[in-house]
Parts: C-alpha cells; sequence; structure tokens
C-alpha cells in the first residue's frame, strides 16, 4: 500500500512530465491506431469525399478532446476563468499561459494523426479522386461526365472490375498522392519552422512575466491538490467525530445488548482530539463556500 501511495505521490508532484508522457502516448497510438486501420474507400461519387474527409479529420477531434479531458489543468483553467473574484484578483496572463500551455499538448496527437495520413495518400485520394479533371488523363478523356465521374470514383479501388485495365488509374493515384504528400510535408515544415521561431523568439520577449505566468500556474495546481486532500482529511476526521458521537449517543441501548464498552480513560485518550474543530454540516458548507467566492488573498504577511 505504502509503495502505491509513493508512485501517486510522484505522478502528483511530477504532473507536467506525467502529461508530456501522455502527450507522447497518445501520438504513438494514434500512428498505431492508422497503420492497423483497414481503410476501404466506398468509390461511390457522393461519398468518397464524406468518408476521406471523415477518416482525416474526426479521429483528430476525438484525440483532441482526450488530451483535453486527461489534462487535470483543463478543469483548473475553466475554474479560475469563471470563479468569482472574491478577495483573490484574477490574472488574465495566468488564464493565458494555461490556455496556452493545454493547448501545445492536446495538439500534439490530433497533428500526427493528419500528417500520417496526409503522407500515407490514402485518404486524400479517396476524398478527392471525383474531382480530378477528367480531360488531364487519357483514359478518361472520351467518356461523358457521368461516365467520367463514375470511373473517377472508382481510382481508390483498384480490384473494381471497372477499373482493373485501366490505365490511368494509376496516373490518378500517383497524381494525387504527390499532392497529398507534399501537403503533409509542407504541414510538418510549417510546424516546425513555428516551433522554432517560438523557442528561439522566447527569449526577445519579457521573461519575467514568463516566469510569473509559469509561477504562479503551478501555484493554483498545487494549491487544488493541497486543498482536496485536506478535504479529505477533514472528511475522515469529520466522519470519525459522527461515528463517536452516534456511539456516545446509543451508550444506554448497548448496555442493554451487553456489548463491551471502552474505560473512560481510554474513551477520552482516543477520541478527545478528534472531537475538536467543526461539528456540524452547515459549518462545512459555509467554509466550501467561503473558499469558492472569496479565497484569501495571496498574502500571509
Amino acid at each position: 500500500m505504502d509503495r502505491f501511495r509513493m508512485i501517486f505521490q510522484y505522478f502528483q508532484s511530477n504532473s507536467e512530465s506525467v502529461m508530456n508522457g501522455i502527450c507522447g502516448l497518445l501520438a504513438l497510438a494514434s500512428v498505431k491506431m492508422y497503420t492497423s486501420f483497414d481503410f476501404s474507400c466506398p468509390c461511390l461519387p457522393w461519398y468518397n469525399m464524406a468518408y476521406g474527409l471523415g477518416i482525416m479529420f474526426l479521429p483528430p477531434i476525438t484525440l483532441f478532446l482526450c488530451g483535453l479531458i486527461l489534462n487535470r489543468q483543463s478543469l483548473l483553467m475553466l475554474e479560475e476563468w469563471r470563479r468569482p473574484q472574491g478577495r483573490r484578483k484574477k490574472d488574465l496572463a495566468v488564464i493565458r499561459y494555461m490556455c496556452s500551455s493545454i493547448m501545445q499538448r492536446a495538439v500534439v496527437a490530433p497533428v500526427v494523426w493528419i500528417v500520417v495520413t496526409l503522407l500515407d495518400g490514402k485518404c486524400l485520394i479517396c476524398a478527392f479522386s471525383g474531382s480530378v479533371d477528367p480531360e488531364k488523363f487519357v483514359g478518361f478523356a472520351g467518356a461523358s461526365p457521368v461516365q467520367a465521374q463514375q470511373l473517377l470514383a472508382k481510382v481508390p479501388c483498384k480490384d473494381d472490375e471497372l477499373m482493373r485495365n485501366n490505365t490511368s488509374r494509376k496516373a490518378v493515384s500517383r497524381y494525387l498522392r504527390c499532392w497529398s504528400q507534399a501537403l503533409g510535408w509542407s504541414i510538418l515544415l510549417i510546424l516546425i519552422v513555428a516551433a522554432f521561431l517560438a523557442r528561439w523568439l522566447r527569449p526577445c520577449f519579457n521573461q519575467a512575466t514568463l516566469l510569473q505566468a509559469r509561477h504562479w500556474s503551478n501555484y493554483i495546481d498545487i494549491e487544488q491538490k493541497i486543498f482536496e486532500e485536506t478535504c479529505c482529511e477533514h472528511s475522515r476526521l469529520f466522519a470519525h467525530k459522527c461515528i463517536l458521537h452516534f456511539f456516545k449517543s446509543m451508550r444506554q441501548e448497548i448496555k442493554l445488548h451487553s456489548f463491551s464498552l471502552p474505560r473512560e480513560g481510554e474513551e477520552a485518550e482516543g477520541g478527545e482530539d478528534l472531537l475538536q474543530g467543526t461539528t456540524d454540516q452547515d459549518q462545512v458548507n459555509k467554509l466550501l463556500k467561503m473558499w469558492y467566492y472569496e479565497k484569501p488573498p495571496l498574502d500571509i504577511s
């Protein structure tokens, strides 16, 4: 039990490292999901685009929401933004810093999914095969517009009877795959350049403001953890008081049923300290309400 408690305390004290690890695992899981996914385009003119774009963008949205849900600071940021002003002022710079940190971690897995799908090219071929100009390819140039649309929609299905012997199918696939890979590498290059500029231009800005935002962001996280631990400890003590009070009030009935009772000295020695402090539900509710509406100022001098 002590070992599990030590592991839990380690995760609590290293929440940022844990979140970075979770984001990395989500990114790896997204790649594994896509590589093991059996992609089968419907090869119908009005369904190809919906299916291809759905596979490209719906899983990233799901991964993005999972990243927000798993990030503890998401709830802390919303609570800090929505809480009443009270006796403690709200610092918008801290909220912006928390939001930026949350978004940076949450977009890792979605970006990996989109880049991998673009470099693979299957989704874009399925989605935009019907949008290619048939006049650019010999195998579709002589067909009517309706026939050309149906044939182009079947380009992703290489086992289809109509496309098995069509010489232009591979040309259309190569054309769209080139565009898909070029788009994927461009997005990857833009992200790398943006990360490079953000890292190297950061010292040009006010570092004192950044340090303050980072410090108070960590403080909000730690304060919430300590508050929850304190509430758990108080709940345990309050429950202990209620149980002791119940058995004291049932003393006569316990004597009637011949249960053995602790001696007076032992009872006083074990329960006197636990019977101090708040002794009423309304008192506890009032304290919690005061903590929410009138958080004490960050000045303990």
